[in-house]
């Protein structure tokens, strides 16, 4: 189950180990967990050989843990796997932002995959064919559920058989939907193995040759609904509501353009995905068929490049966010079982469906997507950016670990983060100059 709180108030100052210690405690991990999360918990070469082909090797990412999360009621602890600075910081403060309203709220489909069957070269009308597709849909639902027994007991299975004509540059084309229950999986190899299997009666049905069987990330059936109300004084730096309100101003400002123009869309998308893709990653998913999805998704609801965070203010005059996107995520079967780290940070967020780890990525979309739409409309962007920024400028100048923090404290305090303004830092404390304030 999530952990009793998700409030770690000063988990940023713990050493690494320190907070490690903290969260596995926290979630109940066991010492192969542990030794998982840490870094000596990487794959071993026989592991990774039978993940992918060609193993050379591992890479790493770092892992760390967004906290202050609330979701209907229950706190979990993030994993995140990313190599961006501030988008754990961002996360986490945006979630605490939202617990004067009870934190995030979720509204979910039932896990439903789209399995594609694609019939060419028809020798009869297409609404002909497309009608003897709906006449045997039951067959057609029997002979799909047959492959995966162990599916239906569990309560999953093909539920339903959709068929459309299509018009495409190499003609008229009839593809046939299977609409496919695939419960805790993300059930790419349950859907296509249930595609392969009836193609050829499909093909029969149709007078037509069938192409391509092959599930679709556009999972419009398997939808993460979530909304976080933000009050104006928890949007405020300082517990002020007015400036809290002209924070909400700017936010809805610059939702605006996103929504009028695809080339801020496309930015302020990759900004939501900054937190839904790092948890994907940490959890053993195929993250990119996540990315995928969402991505489309908005195309396909709204018909052109759109955000994937709706902002609106209430009545109340909160900011409310809201984010509806596929969910094609899994527990059962993949990395998420393979990976010894992925399956520790699976326990560690406390998840039990794969539904309720489809709300964990909508929530912090929608905290990721505040955070950046916040800085944007008060500070810029940069402010918390080139602060990791410097730190990354300062190991690749020689500090060593502890000299790091002082000689960012030097370079910031001349009002700009270079090459050469940290390397001067650097020198400046070596030769053991006074620290300028801050």
């Amino acid at each position: 189950m999530p952990v009793s709180s998700s409030r770690l108030p000063g988990f940023f100052k713990k050493s690494v180990e320190e907070r490690r210690t903290t969260v596995c405690d926290l979630a109940g991990l066991n010492e192969e967990e542990r030794g998982a999360v840490a870094a000596a918990g990487e794959l071993t070469d026989e592991a990774a050989d039978r993940i992918i082909e060609n193993v050379i090797g591992t890479y790493s990412l770092p892992l760390g843990v967004a906290t202050n999360f609330v979701i209907d009621g229950k706190h979990y602890v993030v994993p995140m796997a990313l190599e961006e600075p501030s988008v754990v910081a961002a996360a986490s403060n945006m979630a605490k932002r939202c617990h004067a309203r009870g934190g995030f709220t979720s509204d979910c489909t039932p896990p439903v995959m789209i399995g594609q069957i694609q019939v060419c070269r028809l020798k009869i009308d297409a609404q002909v064919a497309r009608n003897a597709i709906l006449q045997n849909k039951a067959k057609l639902i029997e002979m799909a559920n047959s492959v995966d027994p162990i599916l239906v007991k569990f309560g999953g299975g093909c539920r339903d058989v959709e068929a459309r004509v299509l018009e495409t540059d190499a003609g008229m084309m009839l593809i046939v939907h299977l609409l496919v229950d695939c419960r805790d999986a993300m059930g790419a190899n349950a859907v296509n193995t249930m595609c392969e299997t009836i193609g050829p009666e499909v093909g029969d049905l149709c007078q037509g040759v069938v192409v391509l069987k092959i599930i679709s990330n556009l999972a419009v059936h398997r939808m993460a609904r979530v909304t976080g109300v933000f009050t104006a004084k928890e949007l405020s730096t300082s517990g002020d509501e007015e400036e809290g309100r002209s924070i909400i101003n700017g936010i809805l400002d610059a939702y605006a353009f996103a929504k009028a123009d695809p080339f801020r869309a496309a930015t302020n998308n990759k900004g939501v995905m900054n937190a839904i893709s790092p948890i994907a990653v940490a959890t053993g998913q195929d993250w990119r068929a996540v990315e995928a999805g969402c991505h489309s998704y908005a195309s396909y609801k709204h018909g052109r490049v759109a955000p994937f965070v709706a902002w609106s203010r209430n009545s109340d005059g909160d900011l409310v966010g809201y984010i509806e996107m596929p969910a094609p995520v899994g527990l059962i079967g993949g990395a998420a079982r393979v990976h010894p780290c992925a399956r520790a940070c699976v326990k560690l967020l406390g998840v039990k469906t794969a539904t309720e780890l489809g709300t964990v990525l909508a929530a912090a979309g929608i905290a990721q997507n505040l955070g950046a739409l916040r800085a944007l409309a008060t500070v810029g962007i940069q402010q918390g950016h080139m602060k990791l920024h410097a730190k990354n400028l300062a190991v690749q100048a020689g500090a060593l670990s502890k000299e790091v923090d002082a000689v960012v404290q030097r370079a910031t305090a001349s009002g700009r983060v270079t090459a050469a303004s940290i390397k001067a830092a650097l020198d400046a404390e070596r030769s053991g100059l006074p620290v300028p304030p801050q």
